[in-house]
């Protein structure tokens, strides 16, 4: 739905805190073949739907102390994740373009945004219901890491750590 209404590449966004990708936290679908069931969720970006998926990975620079506080607030979604859901109202209000701020819901750019932000990285000019996954795409200061398939990626980075061995 919201591929259709953006007409951009991406429809989705995570936060990732690790190389590895094994950190991979944002709101989305709780069951991956059920998208009516969202919320706070753990993804495991290395099975399923995301294999097959095409990704951009961004990167950037924080301090501890950024990294601190948006850890902070993801532990603090993560004991509660039973409060929280999906904001599906929040993407309606995004479609006709009304900030519309939910209590304990979020999208997912809505969530990696609220997480750059309770981080100290960036204090967007408009509400955060309003970022998409390409306004997150365009924050200056990220770098792009990788864009491809996320089953491409995986490959070549066990090709690099047999090699490496």
């Amino acid at each position: 739905m919201i591929k259709l209404y953006t007409k951009k590449p991406y429809n989705h966004a995570s936060i990732v805190f690790d190389e590895q990708m094994m950190e991979v936290y944002s709101f989305g679908r709780k069951k991956p073949r059920n998208p009516f069931v969202g919320g706070f969720v753990y993804e495991d970006v290395r099975q399923g739907l995301f294999l097959n998926a095409r990704c951009a990975i961004y990167s950037c620079n924080v301090t501890e102390e950024q990294l601190g506080k948006m850890r902070s607030f993801i532990n603090k979604i993560e004991k509660e994740k039973d409060l929280y859901r999906y904001n599906l109202l929040g993407i309606i209000s995004f479609i006709i373009n009304k900030p519309l701020h939910r209590k304990n819901a979020y999208f997912c750019s809505e969530f990696v945004a609220r997480v750059l932000k309770e981080g100290e990285l960036i204090d967007f000019e408009k509400p955060l219901s309003l970022i998409s996954p390409s306004d997150l795409q365009n924050i200056e200061n990220l770098t792009l890491e990788y864009e491809g398939l996320l089953a491409d990626l995986f490959a070549d980075s066990a090709k690099e750590y047999s090699m490496v061995v």
